[in-house]
């Protein structure tokens, strides 16, 4: 589309007098600082045109406006665009101080400041399906165009406050019960309907109460105070390392403490200040790379269109089978779910059956959809349904030989189109299909437990994989609302290989003196999820020293090979699932600290021969992170050095979606360069004098130090994809 017809908007009058202005800023509408200036123009010329008795506002193509342009972030703004313009000059005092009455038509999207711009008419209509949101928050900012304040008046101040911390996206059938929008009209009849509202107004309902002065939803004080307190506390409990939450309920206690108007210049002074926080600035960034994991060099520029995928197989109905089979049936695929014996196809389909039940009890689908769903699952114990099927996922056992066994088998059954993909999380994909001719229809689909849950997944590419089989695999993770990383064929591939250190570093500083659970306290603290011990027991030692294996055989010049797990198995100890491993665990799967394992640890200490190091007990919490995540920056140099991944932020993505790193901080590369790779590689050049070669930094971070720059990718992505057409 040609630039002249963006950002901007476009007025046109009807000859019942309505002038209706058209957000013009395809495809979601975002309103620039160019767009606001058009807005503001267009508002004032309507308003002194004798022709024109009312306004409508709407977006085009059937999209509002699905919010602020956030390339704008962090950056300075234009001349005579302070910080007080937008919110005061432009949406107060030339929006809803206008003399004409403005009714917003919302179709689609209506987010940020798209929904503030509404906000600010004096009447909202809706079709049903919009969506309305102020979802500033995940940004790092606030609402900064008066929805902080305007919000609460129009819904109550414990919805207003729901809404805007959880950046929470609603209806609009459901905007009509909070009083959000005044009415609902079909998409047909939205315009016709937005304008007879505008002209209603004009002539039969002045003046008006603008939202800004809207009292009648609004609490007493001293009730509004009891509410803004539970949610910092609230805020303070749930994101312990952000203070943009605080600032905003602050920026909203300001409005209905001391007046509306007090409240939008605190609101735009916050918003200038946040725009240049560290916390903005990650999110910015972790948007961006989120989206640019939908474009790959190579694959999506191939100009080929994916197969329709009709039904899936998956071999295996443990957690992670199971989970996986939850996911296509959500998203309406026939699912058929294969084990080995009677039992334990009545158990994988028992799991799968109660994860859609729970899907279904937190109100996520309808009773008549559970049923519906249900019956796309087919469950088996041999191959003979396997003969149209599309594309199989294996879920069995982190096994070489029994995974070789699958796809040999897969081979036979399955028609030439069909894609076989594998679940495993560490062992070579080479190595699995060694057995087979069809190499070239062999990838790994690697989910995260949860799998119906966890929003990543690794798309794992051979030298062999087909494009057209990539290309289907990543519209099958939109269909299934995963975000898919594409990553090169290795041990571990991208996110467990670019982890392992993670762990293996803890359980070095436990043997040569740290402690355990100060390590995961450190941890969290930080912002992860949960600890690496925690993890561990979650996980399940069997699975943890299965996974290890595969890097100690592969990477054997700089792992730690710890006798810890080991021995703790030995005990009977496997993790949470027989609750006991590192914690104890009650009936609740609650977990607390063991004073026991001490005696594991003094047990590894000796078998490993160490010194132990006083000065580890002693670490503090930073140290603790450092010592943990640097090794992990340092394999992820190692992946972008060896082509592995597309590009750092696909890392940022992984390490986020994948493995809790906090998304804030931006992802375990932008971390890095936050901290600066000169940093990181002194740091791990003093720790592997002392500790060994596990912590000796590779080449990538060496050069990158001494060139004092960012971790990015030195060369393009390794050229290995061949071209492989299907029968």
């Amino acid at each position: 589309m040609d630039e002249s017809t963006m950002n901007k908007t476009v007025l046109e009058v009807g000859a019942d007098g309505v002038g209706i202005i058209t957000i013009v800023n395809p495809p979601l509408n975002l309103v620039s600082v160019d767009v606001f200036l058009s807005l503001k123009k267009s508002i004032e010329e309507a308003v002194q045109r004798d022709d024109i008795k009312a306004l409508v506002i709407t977006g085009s193509q059937g999209k509002f406006s699905a919010g602020a342009d956030v390339t704008t972030f962090g950056k300075g703004i234009k001349a005579r665009t302070d910080f007080g313009f937008l919110s005061i000059e432009f949406a107060t005092d030339t929006l809803e101080a206008a003399r004409k009455p403005i009714v917003a038509a919302i179709d689609g999207p209506a987010f940020g400041g798209g929904l503030e711009v509404a906000l600010a008419c004096h009447a909202r209509i809706s079709t049903s399906a919009a969506q309305l949101g102020l979802t500033e928050l995940q940004y790092g900012i606030l609402p900064g165009l008066g929805g902080t304040q305007r919000l609460p008046r129009l819904v109550g101040l414990p919805k207003a406050l729901e809404m805007i911390m959880m950046s929470k996206r609603i209806s609009g059938k459901d905007a009509l019960k909070l009083g959000l929008v005044d009415a609902i009209a079909p998409r047909d009849t939205l315009l016709s309907t937005a304008r007879q509202w505008a002209l209603d107004i004009s002539d039969y309902r002045k003046p008006w109460v603008v939202s800004l002065y809207k009292t009648d939803r609004l609490e007493p004080l001293s009730e509004a105070r009891i509410i803004l307190n539970l949610a910092k506390s609230q805020a303070r409990e749930r994101t312990p390392n952000l203070t943009h939450p605080l600032v905003c309920i602050d920026v909203i206690e300001e409005g209905i403490v001391a007046g509306p108007r007090t409240g939008l210049w605190k609101e735009a002074e916050a918003l200038l200040q946040l725009r240049q926080s560290d916390t903005c600035k990650a999110l910015v960034h972790f948007f961006f790379a989120q989206r640019a994991t939908l474009k790959i060099p190579g694959i999506t520029d191939m100009a080929l269109s994916p197969r329709k995928i009709n039904k899936v197989a998956i071999l295996g109905g443990g957690l992670m089978g199971s989970g996986i089979a939850t996911a296509f049936l959500l998203a309406n695929y026939h699912v058929i779910l294969k084990e080995v014996d009677h039992n334990l196809l009545l158990a994988g389909i028992g799991r799968v059956k109660a994860n859609l039940r729970s899907h279904a009890k937190k109100g996520k689908m309808t009773k008549e959809k559970l049923e519906t769903v249900s019956s796309l699952l087919e469950g088996v114990l041999d191959y003979d349904s396997f003969k149209d099927v599309d594309l199989v996922i294996e879920a069995v056992l982190e096994d070489v030989s029994l995974k070789q066994q699958v796809f040999a088998d897969l081979e036979k059954y399955c028609p030439q189109h069909c894609i076989f993909a594998s679940n495993t999380s560490s062992i070579d994909l080479n190595k699995i299909g060694e057995n087979t001719t069809s190499q070239n229809r062999i990838l790994g689909a690697h989910f995260f437990s949860p799998a119906q849950f966890m929003p990543l997944l690794e798309i794992v590419r051979t030298e062999w994989t087909s494009l057209q089989v990539l290309v289907d695999l990543l519209d099958v993770s939109k269909k299934i609302k995963k975000t898919a990383v594409v990553v090169g064929n290795c041990t571990g591939f991208a996110v467990n290989r670019m982890f392992f250190p993670f762990s293996q570093a803890a359980t070095l500083l436990v043997e040569r003196g740290a402690d355990i659970y100060q390590i995961d306290q450190s941890i969290t603290s930080f912002g992860m999820p949960m600890g690496p011990f925690r993890l561990a027991d979650l996980v399940g030692f069997r699975v943890a020293v299965a996974s290890g294996s595969q890097y100690i055989e592969k990477f054997k010049e700089r792992v730690h090979k710890s006798y810890l797990i080991p021995f703790m198995l030995e005990d009977k100890r496997e993790g949470q699932s027989t609750c006991k491993g590192f914690y104890l665990y009650d009936e609740k799967r609650k977990a607390s600290p063991d004073p026991e394992i001490v005696k594991f640890v003094e047990k590894a200490r000796r078998a490993s021969q160490v010194t132990v190091d006083p000065k580890l007990s002693r670490l503090s919490a930073g140290e603790i992170v450092e010592m943990l995540f640097f090794p992990v920056v340092n394999e992820a140099c190692r992946i972008l050095a060896e082509g592995v991944a597309i590009r750092a932020s696909d890392l940022d993505i992984a390490s986020v979606l994948g493995r809790g790193f906090p998304a804030y901080r931006g992802g375990i590369i932008f971390w890095a360069n936050f901290i600066g790779s000169k940093y990181i590689c002194s740091r791990l050049e003093d720790w592997s004098r002392v500790y060994g070669k596990f912590f000796e930094p590779c080449p990538y971070l060496v050069e990158h130090a001494m060139k004092q720059i960012p971790l990015v990718m030195l060369s393009p992505l390794k050229d290995t994809l061949k071209t492989v057409d299907f029968l």
